[in-house]
């Protein structure tokens, strides 16, 4: 007996004396850790943000490869919503401000034609979040033209609403908009092929210094502000690109334009249907958790994001599901919205188009919505937020001419007590 107590004294005094300088595990660390942090309520008054690309943006934190890089993120729309906004917030906002990014980050070592490889390590959510109708975008903008708000409550069990009674939409964060700086050349040459669609009539969103960050460079008295580019619509460099597979554990492999590639991310969604059709998804501010490697000289192999992953993908497939079919019918005299601007009398006349996906997807999306009201007791609107959230548009073959196919696939588990 006396030997036992001796020996547990001697492991208690190695506890209190021998290994003093450990508290405990949390002590013990192996990586680096950057903190991206934001400060202020919007953009503007936060160093960290911005919400334009150009070469010219100074990087606002270093890191080296196999750090952990954390960046605080806001909100897609940089937006004052909150748990009781309505409507009439929706039209107040201003889209000039679309989307803050936190960043850039200077990657130690990383060198143009480089790919940066991304991974995802955690996504910590807001408590709120919102999907918003905002008149004039959205994939049917010409069928829903008043603004609406859903208001969510987050958090990692799901999302829920008073907006959106009885339905739950499942945790499966991603980043909305990640990506690199832009070189000069690349600048150059995006602008002038968005300029050439803009010009033939096409959407395409040309550089507008109002609401510009960083206001030096890209603001009204920038020193760039006739070329600092728009963040709506995804490039090679990766920005908005919204596809919700880039779930935690997955690895964004993006080419490298500039010294230092300038990693950014922003407008992180808590859930999104494949096609984000309202025009947003659940959108919140977060804390996103990355790490980074340099894949050297591989930007000769690349010209846009890659992305690679394990058993990811498995969590996001549904289990009990509803879903509509597609095709490229329209009525003879109704003209599609996005190629109205071809001005083409043979699309007026037809009754049938060709080979085209996206007609196609917005008749499975709109029955999909018919279904909901129908059978669901949705109203429109909260039929098209819970499509835009939680359906998935998918293609299902583009060979049987003239007629692709695209489904509309809904989890019925998002309904409570089903």
């Amino acid at each position: 007996m006396p030997k036992i107590v001796s020996l547990a004294l001697g492991f208690a005094g190695l506890v209190a004396f021998g290994a003093a300088a450990l508290a405990d595990t949390t002590d013990v660390t192996w990586q680096k850790r950057i903190l991206v942090p934001k400060a202020g309520v919007h953009c503007r008054d936060d160093a960290n943000c911005f919400n334009r690309y150009h070469s010219a943006i100074e990087p606002v934190s270093r890191a080296d490869p196999g750090d952990v890089i954390t960046f605080e993120t806001r909100d897609a729309l940089d937006s004052d919503l909150a748990l009781d906004s309505t409507a009439d917030d929706v039209t107040a906002i201003d889209l000039n401000l679309v989307h803050p990014m936190t960043g850039p980050v200077y990657i130690n070592g990383a060198l143009r034609g480089d790919v940066l490889a991304v991974t995802l390590i955690d996504i910590e959510p807001d408590q709120y979040g919102y999907t918003v109708i905002v008149p004039g975008f959205g994939f049917l903008r010409d069928l829903f033209t008043e603004p609406h708000v859903v208001n969510w409550r987050l958090s990692r069990l799901g999302a829920v609403s008073e907006q959106m009674p009885g339905i739950r939409v499942p945790f499966a964060p991603f980043m909305g908009s990640v990506g690199v700086l832009p070189g000069e050349p690349e600048v150059d040459k995006w602008l002038a092929r968005e300029g050439a669609l803009a010009e033939a009539g096409g959407v395409a969103l040309m550089p507008q210094p109002i609401g510009a960050q960083p206001d030096a460079v890209c603001g009204p008295q920038g020193s760039h502000k006739d070329k600092c580019l728009r963040t709506i619509p995804p490039r090679e460099n990766g920005g908005n690109m919204d596809v919700k597979q880039m779930q935690i554990g997955t690895t964004l492999l993006l080419p490298c334009f500039v010294e230092g590639c300038g990693l950014f991310v922003g407008d992180v969604h808590f859930a999104q249907g494949d096609g984000e059709v309202s025009g947003t998804a659940v959108e919140m501010g977060a804390k996103v958790t990355v790490t980074t490697e340099i894949l050297r000289g591989k930007g000769k192999d690349i010209t846009s994001p890659h992305f690679e992953g394990g058993q990811e993908l498995k969590a996001l497939a549904p289990g009990e599901f509803y879903a509509t079919l597609g095709f490229p019918l329209k009525a003879k005299g109704m003209i599609p919205p996005y190629v109205s601007y071809l001005d083409s009398r043979k699309i007026t006349d037809l009754e049938n188009l060709n080979e085209d996906l996206t007609l196609a997807a917005r008749n499975a999306l709109i029955e999909m919505i018919d279904y909901l009201v129908r059978e669901k007791g949705l109203t429109r609107e909260q039929a098209y937020i819970l499509c835009s959230v939680a359906v998935d548009l998918r293609i299902g073959q583009v060979v049987d001419v003239p007629n692709y196919t695209v489904s509309a696939i809904l989890p019925l588990t998002v309904f409570e007590g089903r």
